[in-house]
């Protein structure tokens, strides 16, 4: 998840700290470190993250991956955090005294555990969202039998035997994988295979349900699984529309919204990306529903070039899906979504039948709502189309988003009527 818009106001982790140069550490601190005014003003509200410019002073041990006490500049204790490097500097994992231990992972992750309630029709989910669920820096997914952790920063890795130990109590799990998850602002290198640190590391193909329909997933590939959950309540709301309609499911990766909407009764619909490899997984999960491929269009093309190729042979589609990567390379050169969506939403707009709707999402943290309204009203305005929103979508219950950390609320997804 890339680093997203500031709510509250808070501040760049380049600005300058202010505040005096008081370093008194309160007696019986060992390893800790202390904070400006401006961080203990915000751990007080609840975000638990320390950046390297809000450390004022360090005691005893405080390298990264030890465990330190943060205190403020006049002695308060501010609770007890993960010591980092990079862009974060330390994560708080809580405000009260006492060790991040086996027993207090233990502890957080059966609160997890129990805030997801699912039936046997979707066994793709989320047991653990980082900081929502005050594990700082730790998300888990669980994938029918197998579980991926992941997480943010090598500091963390020491918790990862207390993590194991607690994903496999759950009956289902029989293969954990440890998955990689780059940085927050680091460029998205190609997807690589993670770890297996228990169970069979066999790479064979998993089967996961969501929604009561069939996909074909490869949990050791992390964030090239092949679904993603956090779309699950947005596909779920569409469900009911879908009939009898034209669909075009633009960087379509492999497909989910396709086959949502074949299922669920689609005239025909056409898939596009750029990916070969994407196509064909989306051919294969047609083929696991029971959808004949036949009667639906499978374009391994440039988004672009396939909205010409519609445009210029007069094809109209009732409902288009957009929701393109954050960042890719391509064959017009580099993508990204503040530079390309408003683009891609106009070549969409221009297919849309007359009363059509297009679903717009983006996972870009960094584009705050403000922004991504304001690049969906330029594509509008460009092709002549007056947009209304009927739904604002919003990740399920597994992925939350917590009030005191607006890093979460990454998802924007509008369906709009023109």
């Amino acid at each position: 998840m890339a680093r997203p818009y500031r709510n509250g106001g808070r501040r760049s982790r380049n600005q300058k700290p202010k505040g005096g140069s008081k370093t008194k550490f309160p007696p019986g601190v060992e390893n800790a470190v202390m904070v400006n005014g401006y961080s203990t003003e915000w751990l007080g509200k609840g975000f638990d993250w320390v950046y390297p410019a809000e450390i004022v002073a360090r005691r005893g041990q405080t390298s990264t991956g030890d465990v330190v006490d943060i205190v403020s500049k006049d002695g308060r204790f501010l609770g007890v955090g993960v010591a980092s490097t990079g862009k974060v500097a330390v994560r708080r994992f809580r405000c009260d005294a006492g060790p991040v231990d086996a027993d207090f992972v233990a502890t957080r992750m059966k609160a997890a555990r129990d805030r997801r309630k699912f039936d046997e029709s979707t066994t793709a989910w989320r047991w653990v969202h980082g900081e929502n669920d005050e594990l700082p820096g730790v998300r888990i997914d669980v994938w029918g039998s197998h579980a991926t952790i992941a997480v943010d920063h090598s500091s963390l890795k020491f918790l990862l035997p207390w993590l194991v130990e607690q994903v496999v109590s759950e009956p289902s799990i029989a293969t954990v994988w440890e998955s990689v998850r780059p940085e927050h602002d680091d460029e998205r290198q190609e997807p690589a295979a993670g770890v297996c640190l228990y169970g069979n590391a066999d790479q064979g193909a998993v089967l996961v349900s969501e929604l009561g329909l069939q996909y074909e997933v490869t949990p050791w590939m992390g964030l090239d699984a092949g679904l993603y959950p956090d779309m699950r309540q947005v596909r779920a709301w569409l469900a009911p529309f879908w009939k009898d309609k034209r669909v075009l499911n633009t960087f379509a990766y492999t497909g989910a919204f396709s086959v949502s909407a074949a299922a669920n009764g689609a005239a025909r619909v056409d898939t596009v990306d750029l990916a070969a490899t994407a196509i064909a997984r989306t051919k294969r999960n047609f083929e696991l529903n029971g959808i004949d491929c036949d009667h639906h269009g499978f374009w391994a093309e440039d988004t672009f070039q396939a909205l010409d190729r519609f445009r210029r042979s007069g094809s109209l589609f009732d409902i288009v899906i957009v929701d393109p990567p954050s960042f890719a390379r391509g064959p017009e050169g580099v993508w990204s979504v503040e530079s390309g969506l408003s683009r891609v939403v106009a070549g969409c707009l221009r297919v849309l039948a007359p009363g059509g709707w297009i679903l717009v999402a983006t996972n870009q943290g960094s584009l705050s709502p403000k922004e991504f309204q304001k690049l969906i009203k330029a594509a509008a305005h460009k092709v002549s189309r007056r947009l209304r929103i009927v739904h604002q979508g919003t990740p399920p219950h597994d992925i939350p988003a917590a009030l005191d950390f607006p890093e979460s609320r990454y998802l924007k997804a509008w369906v709009l009527e023109g």
